[in-house]
């Protein structure tokens, strides 16, 4: 498929995003739907934004604990519907019990349920885990696949979690799309919040794609610190003492 293309099949399923020409990478070429290009004032106030983002987290940390792809993989399944702070606190324990795929396909599935518990949705989690170190087991050699839509199959995982272990494991640009992001990219006027297929798609289409997986976590760091859901005084962040309040981009 050419860069240059201008026009995309629809959304097999979706994890499957609107990306604007010339965003194709080898690993997000399953990534098929035509986005405009944004303006040039758009552009530039998302560039201004960049700065910002980066004099205040220059080099942001991954907040999950992990110390391998397959662990960062397990934390990010269990921190769908709860707090960094909580996986980090039960994950010392789970991987004590087992840090690999082999290792934890091993363990009876009420293991690693009792070891999760205190984060909330044990049942569904730890039968995910179990069911998704058991294929990468049999069907990866105990290894984490390097592709979107290799992770994407296995139980638990989602276009999001993909996402993050590919930017944060791998290396390879993504721009996952939490809850932070999304109602940052809205309230910024970067994306028009229908949904968070469109607002990755905008998001990865106003900043360049070497600095997507870093911007992620400068969105996270800086949403929960200067720009809150609730409580926010937009006159004291300084993003929205800016630019909140304008009109949604693309609307």
């Amino acid at each position: 498929m050419c860069c240059s293309t201008r026009f995309f099949t629809e959304p097999k399923h979706p994890g499957q995003l609107y990306l604007r020409p010339g965003s194709f990478t080898a690993q997000n070429t399953h990534l098929v739907k035509y986005v405009p290009d944004p303006s040039p004032e758009l552009l530039a106030k998302a560039a201004d934004m960049q700065r910002i983002l980066h004099d205040f987290y220059p080099d942001p940390p991954i907040p999950l604990k992990h110390h391998s792809p397959y662990t960062l993989l397990v934390a990010v399944v269990l921190s769908a519907n709860n707090t960094d702070k909580c996986v980090n606190k039960v994950t010392p324990g789970l991987f004590l019990l087992a840090d690999t795929p082999a290792a934890m396909a091993d363990l009876p599935v009420e293991a690693i349920r009792d070891a999760i518990r205190a984060c909330g949705l044990s049942e569904p989690k730890s039968k995910a885990i179990k069911g998704l170190s058991r294929i990468l087991t049999e069907e990866y050699g105990g290894e984490v696949p390097q592709s979107f839509a290799a992770l994407e199959t296995l139980p638990g995982v989602g276009h999001k979690t993909a996402s993050v272990v590919m930017a944060q494991a791998f290396g390879i640009p993504a721009f996952a799309v939490d809850t932070h992001i999304f109602r940052l990219a809205a309230r910024w006027g970067l994306s028009d919040g229908k949904n968070v297929v469109k607002t990755e798609a905008d998001l990865k289409a106003v900043f360049p794609e070497k600095d997507w997986n870093k911007l992620h976590l400068q969105f996270i760091y800086f949403g929960r610190e200067y720009c809150p859901a609730l409580r926010h005084n937009p006159e004291k962040c300084p993003i929205c003492s800016i630019y909140g309040g304008q009109p949604a981009a693309n609307s």
